[in-house]
């Protein structure tokens, strides 16, 4: 596992970016690293801009700003735009092709599209695509201990909403397997 992680997540408000980084970065303080969690959204609730960056680390963190990610989630076609070319070489870009034109003319990183969308939606998780996405991005990069992971998604899930503790799991099972 590369230390320390430079992780960013972008979309539209209301895609649960904000939800995802969270559970990313109390999975890392899960399991003992360094943690900074930056998010970042536009005035309006719903449909305005929304990204988080997140850093893991096992060494003290001198700032929660990353201007390169090394990991880039993409959840709709403008953070696609706006920050894959961002992404540090050697990189790595996860977006929902769903959504999503993942074309890029850069060949310096790896990129993976999942159609978390439509498997969300399909297996009764509508609203769930961020956590599918979350799960693609465990898969590729291993950023935590899969119990870390599980631990986190129990700790975000707000206490009167425990019911969706299954679903969010489910969710990231999916973006496991696909």
């Amino acid at each position: 596992m590369k230390d320390p992680m430079h992780i960013l997540i972008a979309g539209y408000g209301g895609q649960g970016i904000l939800f995802s980084g969270k559970v990313i970065a109390y999975a890392g303080l899960i399991d003992g690293k360094e943690v900074s969690w930056l998010p970042s959204y536009g005035p309006e609730m719903r449909g305005g801009s929304a990204n988080c960056t997140i850093c893991l680390s096992k060494d003290p963190i001198a700032s929660p700003y990353i201007e390169f990610p090394e990991f880039f989630v993409a959840m709709n076609q403008l953070a696609f735009n706006k920050f894959a070319s961002t992404v540090e070489e050697g990189g790595m870009v996860v977006y929902d092709s769903a959504i999503i034109n993942g074309a890029t003319e850069r060949k310096d990183m790896q990129i993976f599209g999942i159609d978390a969308v439509t498997l969300a939606e399909d297996s009764g998780l509508k609203g769930l695509a961020n956590m599918v996405m979350t799960g693609k991005l465990f898969k590729e990069l291993s950023f935590c201990a899969f119990d870390s992971l599980e631990k986190a998604v129990v700790k975000c899930v707000p206490e009167g909403r425990t019911q969706l503790i299954e679903l969010n799991l489910k969710a990231i099972q999916l973006g496991i397997e696909n």
